[in-house]
């Protein structure tokens, strides 16, 4: 009776997903057009670059579905506030390389004097309604009114905890360009930003702003969608360049060959951000486990590693405090560099030195 329930639940959450501005729009006319080019792009949908099943061999959709809503969870969400510094970001000093994280996978990066903010998630909620999804107490410090003018927006792909409709709209007149995967530009135009704006690519391809800035997108593992249908626009990871700095911002993406690939191509990076948080056994084929976050930082010759995708919303079921308790347990067998901040604290790129407190540890 209850697996009936869920599928009507589920039913109508679809219909009324798909009724709302926040769904988006599917890719038409000519940016359909261009996604029928890509080689990534097969049967009617995005493929990744291997096999890659939506669960682990053992599990069934129902059972995903009842351990998601019928099995007890062991502090899934903090009672107490999670920490947060209010930093000034448009006073951030100009010609300092920074990085600011906002929970989950939202960051504001200032590099050569460029402002960049990736996957923002400022409403407080990871789902098209305000009541679903929420975020811990005390993570909502930030708003878009807090930010600088942004440079370029970057958007790994559509999941609602990637890419927020509120936050997308608010930030109209902040935003001079959007970079993102092809199709996902057609949730913008539809959100009001003018074609011009928005740089849609695909994996291989560049988009070199100028001698300070470039910006490639690479491949992930994982998936998009908005609605019930699935893969109709790309998600991707991005390298971006300057005279001083690689960095790799990996998106959402389980473990697989490209890591190793990306930095045998770019011959390591100074700092890899990587998902960390809202993962399971039973999709570990698109989202890494913690030793997994290990591996990738290995291949891809990073220096340092920014474990993100976790402390802000309870999307996996695990503890809250598991992703980054067991990656720092892991590492004392790798002793890999870990970047871990505050939400709102200012990282210091430039600073290998800087350290970082177990902040996680005084949180109930």
């Amino acid at each position: 009776m209850y697996i009936t329930t869920t599928v009507i639940i589920l039913t109508l959450i679809g219909f009324a997903v798909m009724s709302q501005n926040a769904y988006g729009a599917r890719p038409t006319g000519n940016r359909k057009e261009l996604i029928k080019n890509s080689k990534n792009y097969r049967d009617g949908k995005f493929q990744n670059l291997s096999h890659t099943p939506s669960l682990a061999e053992g599990y069934t959709y129902w059972g995903v579905l009842n351990d998601f809503f019928f099995r007890k969870k062991v502090n899934p969400v903090p009672t107490g506030n999670i920490p947060a510094i209010k930093t000034n970001l448009k006073n951030l000093p100009p010609n300092e390389n920074l990085l600011v994280w906002f929970g989950h996978s939202s960051y504001l990066l200032q590099l050569d004097g460029k402002t960049i903010l990736v996957d923002p998630v400022l409403s407080n909620h990871a789902s098209p309604f305000s009541w679903m999804n929420k975020g811990f107490n005390g993570t909502d410090v930030y708003t878009v009114d807090d930010l600088p003018e942004i440079d370029y927006l970057l958007i790994s792909h559509d999941h609602y905890d990637h890419l927020d409709f509120e936050t997308i709209s608010k930030l109209k007149g902040k935003v001079k360009n959007v970079i993102c995967g092809l199709g996902v530009g057609a949730h913008f135009e539809k959100w009001g930003y003018p074609a011009s704006m928005l740089i849609e690519k695909d994996w291989g391809d560049t988009v070199k702003v100028d001698d300070k800035l470039t910006f490639h997108l690479t491949p992930a593992r994982h998936y998009s969608g908005r609605g019930l249908i699935r893969n109709s626009t790309l998600w991707t990871s991005f390298v971006v360049e300057t005279p001083t700095k690689k960095i790799y911002l990996g998106g959402d993406s389980g473990y697989d060959k490209h890591f190793a690939e990306i930095g045998e191509r770019f011959g390591g990076f100074d700092l890899a951000i990587l998902e960390n948080g809202q993962y399971n056994e039973a999709w570990r084929y698109i989202h890494t486990l913690p030793d997994e976050v290990l591996k990738a930082s290995k291949v891809l010759k990073a220096k340092r590693t920014f474990p993100v995708h976790s402390s802000k919303f309870n999307l996996g079921g695990h503890p809250w405090d598991e992703p980054l308790s067991k990656i720092t347990e892991l590492n004392k067998q790798v002793n890999q560099p870990l970047i871990t901040p505050m939400i709102g604290q200012v990282v210091e790129l430039d600073n290998e030195k800087q350290v970082f407190s177990k902040w996680w540890e005084n949180v109930n």
